[in-house]
């Protein structure tokens, strides 16, 4: 029997419910910035080839499972409605087997600001909900900077803010620099995070 292909809707971004507890704002804010210099016709351009990957819940809520700084930048520039590529339709079955379902499938990321592993409960319902985390961001900004590639592997980059996390005390990372652009940028480079994903080799290389 032929797999059910994913399903491409509109919907409401406000209406839709994350998979995560955190994002970094100051990523956030770069989106906006550069939401903000777009033109109407780049604008509509943009929400019509940009889809949010989703499951359906129960009640006919939309979990979305990635994208969600994109999200949140949008819900702040008052986007109304985005694209949505439904990947999986599990409505019908009770709450316990959708988590274990969305965990399964690497579509859930239960973890608060502090990198703890929380419950599913935790996660808000609202993207407007999400707490914010300072290493997400720089691992985000690092990524953009060249410090190591995109990949594939899901919430990969929460995987370089727990790395950063462990090695920049909380109170360097308030102030986000240029000083702590060079010692985000040595650590991520390092041969310490070679077992990351999307490690592009150290600066000697």
């Amino acid at each position: 029997m032929p797999r059910p292909r994913p399903q491409l809707i509109r919907g409401k971004l406000e209406k839709l419910h994350p998979t995560q507890l955190t994002v970094g704002l100051a990523e956030v804010a770069d989106k906006r910035q550069e939401w903000k210099q777009l033109k109407r016709k780049e604008r509509a351009a943009a929400l019509d080839n940009h889809w949010f990957p989703c499951v359906l819940g129960a009640e006919g809520v939309y979990y979305i499972v990635d994208h969600h700084h994109f999200g949140l930048a949008l819900l702040e520039e008052e986007v109304k409605r985005v694209s949505l590529l439904v990947l999986k339709d599990l409505s019908f079955v009770d709450p316990v087997t959708f988590w274990n379902v969305m965990n399964f499938n690497q579509w859930a990321h239960p973890y608060d600001s502090r990198g703890v592993r929380r419950t599913f409960e935790a996660i808000p319902r609202s993207i407007v909900d999400l707490q914010d985390d300072p290493y997400r961001s720089l691992a985000g900004q690092l990524r953009r900077a060249g410090g190591y590639a995109k990949d594939a592997t899901p919430y990969s980059e929460f995987l370089w803010a727990d790395f950063l996390r462990s090695r920049i005390a909380s109170d360097q990372i308030i102030n986000q620099g240029a000083k702590l652009q060079a010692k985000g940028m040595a650590l991520v480079r390092s041969q310490e995070a070679r077992y990351l994903p999307g490690w592009v080799g150290s600066i000697a290389d």
